[in-house]
């Protein structure tokens, strides 16, 4: 099943290159989308405005059913403990990630990153910081870190200018 997925920044993003980016983000070094376009765009007028620049999202069509066929895939469903010891190891550059082509899930963002420095602080026990996590609903995040399978699934559309 194909789906639209989207990128945002300031740059237009024809051919996504995955062997880039910062080894200590949520899902490790990546090409990043989302499956939710405001999301896109939020993160696209948050970079724009620190780089004095125009926000642009970059629009894709993601086979997902096909790559997870053939990636070696991570998916997280919710904000559980699961999810919480991958976003704590990959943050203490304990590389989790590796050996995925594909990640899916939360992003720790604005809403939990609170929760998730307190308990990587040792200063919130696992059910306190799992309690919190569960009243968020997570936004999404697909990490690609496959360039071939990348290459071969995700199709750019085309690019639109965030108003």
């Amino acid at each position: 099943m194909s789906m639209l997925v989207y990128h945002g920044g300031t740059e237009v993003v024809k051919t996504p290159l995955c062997d880039f980016g910062r080894a200590r983000l949520d899902f490790g070094k990546g090409f990043y989308v989302t499956d939710i376009k405001a999301q896109a765009a939020q993160w696209a007028a948050l970079t724009a405005q620190k780089r004095n620049a125009t926000a642009m999202i970059n629009v894709y069509v993601l086979d997902r059913e096909a790559i997870m066929a053939e990636a070696n895939s991570k998916v997280f469903d919710s904000y559980n403990s699961e999810w919480l010891e991958f976003i704590v190891a990959s943050r203490r550059g304990l590389k989790p990630w590796e050996g995925y082509d594909y990640i899916e899930g939360g992003i720790a963002d604005d809403r939990v990153i609170d929760t998730v420095n307190l308990y990587m602080a040792g200063l919130l026990p696992s059910d306190i910081a799992l309690g919190r996590l569960m009243m968020h609903k997570p936004n999404n995040q697909i990490c690609l870190s496959s360039q071939l399978l990348t290459d071969k699934y995700l199709r750019y559309e085309r690019t639109e200018v965030v108003e």
